[in-house]
């Protein structure tokens, strides 16, 4: 059946359980749901659903969680959390594939959030593996491993980075950052590493964020090959 129009709230919500109701396919009903999807945000009782980020990244699986935690029986369980817990997709489409599905605008803002949220999450946990690493054989240093990433990736510390984005963007931020604060400050600081960069350290982080994207990766899609119920076992374990 093909559709067409804009979708938000109930109203989106009711059309991806009506389609799941009917026997469609249900990866390929979130797609087109989230390919009509128009809310930047929603809130949902007391929970705040965050779908764009600075209004340009698109954060696809924030709302392939909402949608998918209204229908619940409705999708196979097996299915559902690979995709929630390690990006898999059940029907191993392409990113072609994934494109064409959600639309080139919404997808232009998903690989917005990739290089500007996933990527430099990637690029902060590099540099504090490695400060741990430095502390491990240097002895305890005074600042967190965490806090003191910033420094190295950014050449300035936290709260004066996190001031210049309170400046910048007038975001309210509170001392206890949610998990969209996180995401909206990641993604200015990937902006603000692009600007303020030279160049050629700028394609070096990048390039070194990416491959420990893709060493996570490939352990997400091994995780992902098992029960659901081991790979679960191991992550804990890990």
């Amino acid at each position: 059946m093909i559709r067409s129009g804009p979708l938000e709230g109930e109203d989106g919500v009711a059309t991806f359980r009506a389609a799941l109701v009917d026997g469609e396919p249900w990866y390929p009903a979130l797609l087109e749901v989230i390919g009509r999807w128009v809310s930047s945000e929603e809130k949902v009782g007391k929970e705040v659903y965050t779908y764009l980020i600075a209004g340009e990244a698109f954060d696809w699986l924030r709302l392939a969680q909402r949608l998918i935690s209204v229908v619940p029986g409705l999708a196979p369980k097996d299915e559902v959390e690979r995709l929630l817990l390690f990006g898999l997709a059940p029907d191993g489409g392409d990113e072609e594939e994934f494109a064409r599905a959600i639309g080139p605008e919404k997808h232009r803002a998903h690989l917005n959030f990739q290089y500007g949220v996933i990527v430099e999450e990637a690029l902060l946990l590099s540099a504090e593996l490695e400060l741990n690493k430095a502390g491990t054989l240097a002895g305890a240093y005074e600042v967190l491993a965490d806090v003191a990433a910033y420094q190295r990736v950014y050449g300035r510390p936290f709260d004066d980075l996190i001031g210049m984005f309170r400046a910048e963007t007038d975001a309210k931020v509170s001392e206890k950052l949610g998990v969209a604060d996180v995401q909206a400050f990641t993604y200015w600081c990937s902006k603000y590493r692009f600007r303020m960069g030279e160049p050629a350290r700028v394609a070096s982080d990048t390039r070194k964020a990416l491959a420990l994207l893709s060493t996570m990766e490939s352990s997400r899609a091994r995780l992902g090959g098992l029960s659901l119920d081991a790979a679960k076992e191991i992550k804990i374990k890990g």
